[in-house]
């Protein structure tokens, strides 16, 4: 007999989104949100200074 596997899309209406983001974010460790904070400035100053395609 197989079992059938339900896939957890993301996508869904905004506020259950969020709240879900939320408790995501509040499972975390501190050190863990710490390096998902700097993660998000990296990609953020990556893309400021990143030089721009021309075609």
């Amino acid at each position: 007999m197989t079992k059938q596997t339900i896939a957890r899309l993301n996508h869904d209406h905004p506020s259950k989104m969020e709240l879900r983001h939320i408790d995501e974010i509040k499972k975390l460790s501190p050190q863990q949100r710490f390096e998902k904070l700097m993660a998000i400035i990296e990609i953020s100053y990556l893309l400021k200074t990143a030089k721009k395609i021309s075609k």
